[in-house]
């Protein structure tokens, strides 16, 4: 049985991890291990230690930075981190951010904290168990949370 993590943080507003986890479950049978950090530059170490201690095959890092400039640089290395970690590991670990200034209000926030983690937790459904569907989708504009592009 696969292995799927999810690591999310406790600074985003909205309960990232747990849609992600509710999405896997309605489309696939794996085990699940999840872990909550308290920000986005955390993540990196806590989806490879995911990977390396609790063998999973692939890692969802979801998190939150914020809308200030220091913010998106610290979004910058966070990515870059994940980016290592899977370079590591040899393993998928999709990075779901959700920037504060995405949303005009609270409630398009929180939409599409929830849309995005929902919509790649299906992208890791697909990349575990029907690769080929995501071979058909290549080239189609496909965006997580808001409208497709294609």
């Amino acid at each position: 049985m696969p292995v799927i993590g999810i690591v999310d943080t406790t600074f985003a507003r909205f309960n990232m991890g747990k849609a992600a986890v509710d999405e896997i479950q309605m489309h696939a049978s794996a085990k699940i291990i999840r872990r909550t950090v308290p920000g986005i530059k955390d993540l990196p170490v806590a989806a490879k230690k995911l990977i390396e201690e609790e063998m999973c095959d692939i890692v969802m890092a979801l998190g939150m930075p914020g809308a200030k400039d220091k913010d998106k640089i610290c979004a910058h290395e966070a990515s870059t981190g994940i980016i290592q970690a899977q370079l590591m590991t040899n393993t998928h670990i999709i990075e779901v951010f959700v920037h504060e200034d995405e949303g005009k209000d609270e409630k398009e926030l929180a939409f599409l904290m929830e849309q995005r983690s929902r919509e790649h937790a299906l992208n890791v459904v697909k990349m575990l168990f029907k690769p080929e569907q995501l071979i058909k989708e290549a080239g189609t504009g496909q965006r997580q949370g808001f409208r497709d592009v294609g």
